[in-house]
């Protein structure tokens, strides 16, 4: 049995990019999570909960990073976002991606996609611990 929970679609408020003045600036950031958590806090017996992974604290801090300032790349928030859930020991993996539009002529839309495995996101909790 696996788990995920799936956020799709959120738009982030954000300051993004280095632009000159014929170039397209994106009018919109979206953020798609996939959580990978232990099945046992979706595949429950009672609905309490207490017995479910609670993500609107990690929805906040996402927003927060988001509006934290300007980025000069999208991989920066990624990086951060990516940490902000190994604060989450519940959560073994995720994937992220973030894509912003238009890209040009008003069409288009571009992102990055970012898949941190188990082992991977172990690793980033055992840097943040020093």
């Amino acid at each position: 049995m696996k788990s995920i929970i799936e956020l799709k679609n959120l738009e982030l408020k954000l300051s993004l990019g280095t632009y000159g003045p014929d170039d397209v600036v994106p009018d919109v950031h979206l953020l798609h999570l996939k959580l990978t958590i232990d099945p046992k806090f979706v595949f429950i017996d009672t609905d309490c909960m207490d017995h479910v992974f609670d993500y609107d604290p990690l929805i906040a801090e996402i927003d927060r990073l988001a509006s934290d300032g300007h980025y000069h790349t999208q991989e920066r928030l990624m990086t951060r976002i990516t940490a902000a859930c190994a604060a989450y020991e519940v959560i073994e993996a995720v994937e992220i991606y973030l894509s912003k539009r238009p890209v040009l002529r008003d069409s288009g839309e571009l992102g990055v996609r970012l898949n941190v495995k188990a082992e991977e996101l172990a690793e980033v909790r055992s840097l943040m611990k020093g």
